[in-house]
């Protein structure tokens, strides 16, 4: 299973926000460079980097951050604002080796085929990211009519393979992940399952890693404040 410490971007800082609120926001870093470095130096071979500023709609120098971090000996999974196939393609042309796609996959299903078409169905992830049983978008701002099974089922025949699940209640406040929803997705649609969301103690990423159906574990604020280290995190996941 692999472990993603997130980078997410906003104003050119690493910052993490609370169930994705930019009102509820703290600031971890100003130079994102030197925080993927850390990662690495920790024993990453992958980072989540997340373009918040394209979610919200605004411009930002977020692909030049991408780009420089896309040097580093680490593959970088990218997200936020992606919502056309211009922008799959910058961020990839840019130096991402995973695109995740959240509105745009929910919006527009068949465009799920032909990302994967284009750059391969390892470097395309969907994004179900869920709030009170719906998938939402936009930035986490708006509920689809879909539960995140019956969207993954759909984006399984589109191509899909692999899924970022977040249970947007949970991010950002370290209450727990919601592990019995994400081994459930798993199981059920036949994805390769990022868990995201809550992550705060390495018993769950045990727990996630023993399921023997989630494919990775996004941390972030449990590393950002020092609850465990990432070798830690790493070690949890293989001694699983």
């Amino acid at each position: 299973m692999i472990i993603y410490p997130a980078i997410d971007l906003r104003g050119g800082k690493v910052v993490r926000l609370r169930e994705g609120d930019p009102n509820q926001q703290t600031i971890f870093s100003d130079d994102p460079v030197a925080t993927a470095q850390s990662w690495i130096d920790q024993g990453a071979s992958w980072v989540h980097m997340v373009n918040l500023d394209g979610a919200f709609d605004r411009d930002s120098e977020n692909l030049k951050i991408l780009e420089n971090v896309a040097k580093l000996d680490v593959r970088v999974q990218y997200t936020g604002g992606l919502r056309d196939m211009a922008a799959l393609r910058q961020a990839w042309d840019t130096g991402a080796s995973r695109i995740v796609i959240g509105t745009l996959a929910v919006r527009e299903p068949a465009r799920v085929a032909e990302a994967v078409a284009r750059f391969g169905a390892d470097a395309i992830c969907v994004a179900l990211d869920s709030k009170d049983g719906k998938v939402v978008t936009h930035g986490w701002t708006e509920p689809s009519a879909h539960t995140a099974v019956e969207m993954g089922k759909r984006l399984y025949r589109q191509g899909a393979r692999h899924a970022l699940y977040t249970d947007v209640r949970r991010d950002g406040g370290l209450s727990g992940a919601n592990i019995e929803d994400t081994v459930a997705l798993a199981r059920l649609t036949g994805l390769q399952v990022i868990a995201s969301g809550g992550l705060s103690q390495l018993s769950e990423i045990e727990q996630l890693a023993r399921s023997g159906v989630i494919a990775g574990a996004i941390i972030g604020m449990a590393l950002y404040q020092k609850r465990f280290t990432l070798t830690e995190a790493l070690s949890a996941a293989r001694s699983a």
